[in-house]
C-alpha cells in the first residue's frame, strides 16, 4: 500500500481502549434536628452531594468558598455537583451555628 495505512495499522488504533474513568458518586448528607449530619468519607471532585432536609425548618448549605449554595424549604433534597478539591467548609445561611466540612479528594 502506497502512502495509505494498512487495515492492520488502522485496527491497532482503532482497538486502543479508553483510559477507565470511575463514575461520579453520589453522597448524602442529612440535615435534621438543626444540625448536619455525618459528612462521608471518600468524597472525590465531580461526585455528587445530595443534601436532605429532614427538619420542620428552611435550611442551606452554603459553601463558604461560594463554589455551592443549596436552599432546601423543610422535607426538601437537592444535589450539588463538587467542583473541586480540597476541604470546603459550609453553613446554613438561616443557622449559622450549623456547619460542617467536605474533604474531597482529586
Amino acid at each position: 500500500m502506497r502512502g495509505g495505512w494498512s487495515v492492520a495499522a488502522v485496527l491497532a488504533v482503532v482497538a486502543v481502549p479508553a483510559p477507565a474513568v470511575a463514575a461520579p458518586r453520589v453522597h448524602t448528607i442529612v440535615m435534621d434536628k438543626m444540625k448536619f449530619g455525618a459528612v462521608p468519607a471518600g468524597i472525590r471532585k465531580g461526585d455528587v452531594i445530595l443534601w436532605v432536609n429532614r427538619d420542620m425548618f428552611r435550611h442551606t448549605a452554603t459553601a463558604r468558598d461560594g463554589s455551592f449554595n443549596i436552599d432546601l424549604p423543610a422535607a426538601k433534597s437537592g444535589r450539588t455537583v463538587v467542583s473541586k478539591a480540597g476541604a470546603i467548609d459550609f453553613y446554613c445561611k438561616f443557622h449559622p451555628g450549623m456547619k460542617g466540612r467536605l474533604v474531597v479528594g482529586k
